[in-house]
């Protein structure tokens, strides 16, 4: 029976229309050389901007954690400055994914 089914669904199959999946040469004609090296460079760049700010950020929440455990008499200004630091960090990532952005906006 099973056997039967994959008889058929492989007729089904053969049958269907050649133009169904789309030619992998017409999909990428747009895009050549530098074009296609230059969107590379962009989600490399975005990628490793996210990256980046995520590790940086990991770091300084870890570390402001371990210094608030050694000294939790200056636990607030070690907040205040983690946070600061999380915030510039952020901004530079996210300088980073807009550039990129507007890299792969150019092509």
């Amino acid at each position: 029976m099973f056997v039967t089914f994959m008889q058929e669904a492989a007729a089904v199959v053969a049958t269907a229309a050649p133009t169904a999946v789309p030619n992998v040469a017409e999909v990428a004609t747009g895009i050549t050389g530098q074009a296609g090296l230059a969107l590379i460079g962009a989600g490399l760049g975005a990628g490793l901007a996210v990256i980046g700010a995520g590790m940086g950020i990991g770091r300084i929440g870890g570390q402001a954690v371990e210094g608030m455990a050694r000294q939790p008499e200056a636990a607030g200004k070690i907040q205040t400055a983690a946070l600061i630091l999380a915030a510039l960090i952020e901004g530079a990532a996210l300088f980073g994914v807009v550039v990129a952005f507007q890299i792969q906006g150019k092509f």
